[in-house]
């Protein structure tokens, strides 16, 4: 399967909103990039923390989705995030998701954003439920 190709289809409508590119897809690893554009960002024109997290929140569930049995589906059920550097308007942020924990009812995410400078913007964990289908 093209985990890569799946993702940046427009199945991901929110991702694509966001202007998400997937670059690297697997079941213990999702990259992807994203332009901190003007309407992005809060004032001193940085990316706007609500960004960082839903970049994140993306990548997360991205991996879960990837290491679903048939049939099931996800949802994030928490999320933390440690803001460290600002992500300066203009530039390419680049966030790396591995797994924590693959369990039968929950995954745990890690996503590490890092700046075009090398610098960590931001550390996300996030917690998915695996949602069974009823019957």
């Amino acid at each position: 399967m093209d985990h890569l190709a799946s993702l940046n289809d427009d199945k991901l409508p929110f991702a694509a909103l966001l202007g998400i590119r997937f670059v690297e897809a697997g079941l213990e690893r999702v990259v992807a990039e994203l332009d901190v554009r003007g309407e992005l960002c809060t004032r001193p024109d940085v990316a706007h923390g609500g960004v960082l997290m839903a970049f994140a929140d993306t990548l997360g569930a991205a991996g879960t989705v990837l290491n679903l049995p048939d049939g099931a589906r996800t949802t994030t059920i928490e999320s933390k995030t440690n803001f460290l550097a600002a992500a300066p308007l203009g530039t390419v942020i680049t966030g790396a998701a591995t797994p924590v924990h693959r369990g039968r009812t929950t995954q745990v995410w890690q996503t590490r954003i890092t700046t075009e400078a090398g610098r960590t913007a931001a550390l996300v964990t996030q917690t998915q439920m695996v949602l069974f289908p009823k019957g």
